[in-house]
Formats: C-alpha cells, sequence, structure tokens
C-alpha cells in the first residue's frame, strides 16, 4: 500500500510446528513429514528461537549417500546414519543463530534477506523477541492475491488524486490480472514516470500501463 506497505505479519503464518533443543532426530523428520515443511524453529524458554533445523541439517553430505534410486529421500543412511541413530537432537543439528525476521518489517525486507541468506522460511519474532509465526515463500506471494478493485481503489485513493489533481486532470484507473491501466488527460506528462514508479509499488500490481495525453488533447 502505498505509503504504508504490507508488513510480515500481514501474511505470516502464525500457527507453527517447533521443536525444542532435546528433540530427538525422528521427532524432528515426523514433524516435517506430518506438516509438509522443509524446516523447523528450534525455541526454548518461553519461545526465544535459538536456532533452525532443516531437511538439509538432516540430510548425509552428498559423498554419503549411495547411487541409487532414491538415495536423495530424507533417509540418512552408511556412517552418518550411525551416527546419528545415536539420538542426535535438534540441538547438534540446527542452525545457529537463527536468522528471524521482526513481524513489524516489510515484505520486500524480508524477501531481501531470504534472498541475501538463500533461505526459503524465516522464523518471525515480536517486540520481545519471541517465535510468532513463520514466513514462507509462498506467504509473500500472497500479496499478489489482491482482487483487482482493490488494487485499483488504492491507486485511485492513494496516488493518482496526488500526482494528478482533479479537474484540471481527468484519469481513469483499471486493473485486470494485476496490470493497472492509466487513462485520460493530465495537466503535467512529467509526472507519468513518477506515477509508474509508485504504481509499481503497489502490493498486487504486476505491471502498469498508460494511455495518457496533456489537457486538451484527446488521448
Amino acid at each position: 500500500m502505498y505509503g504504508a506497505p504490507h508488513l510480515v505479519s500481514d501474511v505470516m503464518t502464525r500457527t507453527v510446528a517447533t521443536v525444542g533443543r532435546r528433540a530427538p532426530f525422528t521427532e524432528i523428520v515426523h514433524l516435517m513429514r506430518d506438516w509438509e515443511i522443509s524446516a523447523l524453529p528450534v525455541i526454548e524458554d518461553v519461545g526465544q528461537v535459538i536456532g533452525v533445523v532443516s531437511d538439509a541439517d538432516l540430510l548425509p553430505p552428498a559423498e554419503e549417500l549411495p547411487d541409487e534410486p532414491g538415495a536423495g529421500r530424507l533417509v540418512p543412511r552408511g556412517p552418518v546414519a550411525a551416527a546419528r541413530a545415536g539420538a542426535p537432537l535438534a540441538g547438534d543439528l540446527m542452525s545457529a543463530p537463527a536468522v528471524t525476521v521482526r513481524a513489524d518489517a516489510t515484505l520486500a525486507e524480508a524477501a531481501r534477506l531470504m534472498a541475501r541468506e538463500g533461505i526459503k522460511r524465516l522464523p518471525v519474532v515480536d517486540d520481545a523477541d519471541l517465535l510468532a509465526g513463520v514466513l514462507s515463500r509462498a506467504d509473500l506471494l500472497k500479496v499478489f492475491l489482491r482482487d483487482d478493485e482493490d488494487i485499483a481503489e488504492e491507486v485511485r485513493r492513494e496516488i493518482a488524486p496526488f500526482l494528478f489533481p482533479p479537474p484540471s486532470s481527468a484519469v481513469r484507473v483499471e486493473v485486470r490480472d494485476g496490470v493497472v491501466t492509466l487513462t485520460g488527460r493530465v495537466r503535467d506528462t512529467a509526472l507519468v514516470p513518477v506515477a509508474a514508479r509508485l504504481v509499481r509499488a503497489v502490493e498486487g500490481v504486476v505491471d502498469v500501463e498508460f494511455d495518457l495525453a496533456h489537457e486538451g488533447v484527446t488521448p
């Protein structure tokens, strides 16, 4: 939203599967399977995130995997399997410290953090640094599921009247499949590039098109 971008708290998943530091290997595997997820926050005390254990942490190195069909399944084998059969715990397997994001961070900030760290899921923490949810790449895509009319109303309300105020300008806003089209007459066509940047910054906008002419000229 122009001037008020969506926050992590708007789209994050609030019901989260977690494990404690002493959770055994088999419990971690079962939780990942049952919840159909690839990583689990590791917490202690009242919800402080101390690490993350992912499917990559559970798999043996590539050189430990036999060259056979199905070798990439979430099942450790060989010497690694023997070692982990001795009840390794989440605290032994997790990546720490955990990479987390604040609930009040913008989605753009969260996306940049995911890209920089090369991860698909981020534990979300509140003001007390306690677990509040989890943000996945799929959650980031939720903003692109906005209704076209919702996007159009935001552009009409937050952008068009400030850049192209009536009555000197007459701009119509239409949105189809996330593509915003502005048509009409404007007093200052030099502001069109500014409008393009602002409209593209609206959550849910896929692209923006213009059919604008200087006032007095039929577009």
